[in-house]
Formats: structure tokens, C-alpha cells, sequence
């Protein structure tokens, strides 16, 4: 293979890549900056519902984001012609960006580093978002009262 043909995947993979950390970047602020401007409702009346419809909500959002940059790295893979004809640009861009690889679907030789591409921006999505439902958890998950005791999530009990 050569190297400009190496450089152009690499590009090509990289800037789907910022497409969907742009994508996911705007999703997170949004989550983020909603959750803590709305944790004290936790205080409020059905506090525990307020939680659970807290992160019944974040976990909607995450998967919305995921769906639409999987749909982002099917739709290049599709516009490149990366998947054989007839093959499912989404489907193989989910496999990879979940990391499942199960093999069934070979790339055109000319774009096969953007598997691996697709499959590292998703563990770095995926990461961050596990990040942020911790995150909003910790946020509003100490004020709601549990058998008595506050939930303090990421504190030690010397806290």
C-alpha cells in the first residue's frame, strides 16, 4: 500500500472522527449543563423519580449521540464506497464502532484502516460517555436520601 493511499485513509478517518467528537461534544455540554442546572429538583418532592428520569434521560441522549455518529462513519463508508456492493454501510460501521469486528463484511482493501479508525473513536466515545453518566450521577445522586443515609457517589466514607 502506498503511502498516499495510507495518508488518505488516515485523513479521511480522522476528520470523521472530529465529525463525530463534534457531534458528541455538543451532545455532552448539553446533558452536562442541563443536569447540573436542574439537580436541585432532586431536592424537591419524588426526588428518587426525579433521579430516575434524570438518568432514564442521559442514557436516551448517549445513545441518540452513538446512533448518529455510527449513522455519520456509515454514511462515509457508504459515499466511499468502502463496503461491497449490496453490504450495509451502517450495519458494518456499528460492528466497528462497537468493536464486536465480527468479520462478515470485508472492507475495499483501499479503506480497511478505517475499521480500526471507526473502532477507536468508539471506545473513546463510549469512555466518555461512561464518564459523563457518572458524572451527572455524582451531580444530583447525593442529595436523594436512601434508607436514611445521603448516596454519595465516588466519595470515600471518610468524606
Amino acid at each position: 500500500m502506498g503511502s498516499d493511499l495510507l495518508h488518505g485513509e488516515v485523513l479521511v478517518g480522522f476528520a470523521v472522527s472530529l465529525t463525530a467528537i463534534a457531534i458528541h461534544s455538543v451532545m455532552m455540554a448539553v446533558l452536562v449543563w442541563t443536569a447540573h442546572r436542574t439537580s436541585h429538583l432532586t431536592r424537591a418532592a419524588h426526588a428518587r423519580m426525579r433521579l430516575i428520569v434524570l438518568m432514564w434521560a442521559t442514557v436516551t441522549v448517549l445513545m441518540f449521540a452513538h446512533l448518529s455518529e455510527v449513522l455519520v462513519w456509515g454514511l462515509v463508508y457508504e459515499v466511499l464506497g468502502a463496503v461491497p456492493h449490496g453490504a450495509d454501510a451502517f450495519y458494518f460501521a456499528f460492528v466497528n464502532y462497537t468493536t464486536l469486528g465480527y468479520g462478515d463484511i470485508i472492507p475495499a482493501a483501499r479503506w480497511r484502516l478505517l475499521g480500526p479508525l471507526t473502532a477507536m473513536n468508539g471506545v473513546l466515545l463510549f469512555g466518555w460517555s461512561t464518564a459523563v453518566m457518572y458524572d451527572i450521577l455524582r451531580t444530583v445522586a447525593h442529595v436523594i436520601p436512601l434508607t436514611g443515609a445521603a448516596v454519595r457517589v465516588g466519595a470515600s466514607e471518610n468524606n
